[in-house]
């Protein structure tokens, strides 16, 4: 259940990201409101997926899948030019996203894990 509803959280994500580009400062009034109520309803998706999964493997799908569907959607819309490259480079995030889903998620030792940003920072 948290990846289904991670994948509704990516996808409100790149509904709010489109709406701020159409929002006009926030002077547009509908997708203005659009952009808070997904926002709002993506935050609030992503806050319950982290607590059933690692915040980074959630953030990382979250960021990617809502990063190119918003691509994606700018495509379709004309708004952004269909390049091999681009397609090419969707589509690996793409595969990034289902590699992690592929992963087995597994806490890292206590003596493994560094005990500051600092200690990671050392290493």
């Amino acid at each position: 259940m948290p990846w289904i509803v991670l994948l509704v959280s990516a996808v409100l994500e790149a509904v709010w990201a489109t709406a701020l580009g159409r929002s006009e400062g926030f002077t547009a009034v509908i997708p203005t409101t659009v952009f808070f109520v997904a926002l709002a309803a993506s935050m609030l998706t992503l806050g319950y997926v982290v607590k059933h999964l690692p915040i980074s493997t959630a953030y990382a799908v979250w960021a990617g899948i809502g990063a190119a569907l918003t691509v994606a959607y700018g495509m379709i819309t004309g708004e952004e030019s269909v390049t091999v490259l681009r397609v090419l480079f969707l589509g690996g995030i793409v595969a990034s996203v289902v590699g992690l889903k592929l992963l087995k998620s597994t806490p890292a030792a206590p003596s493994e894990a560094p005990a500051s940003a600092v200690d990671l920072l050392e290493r």
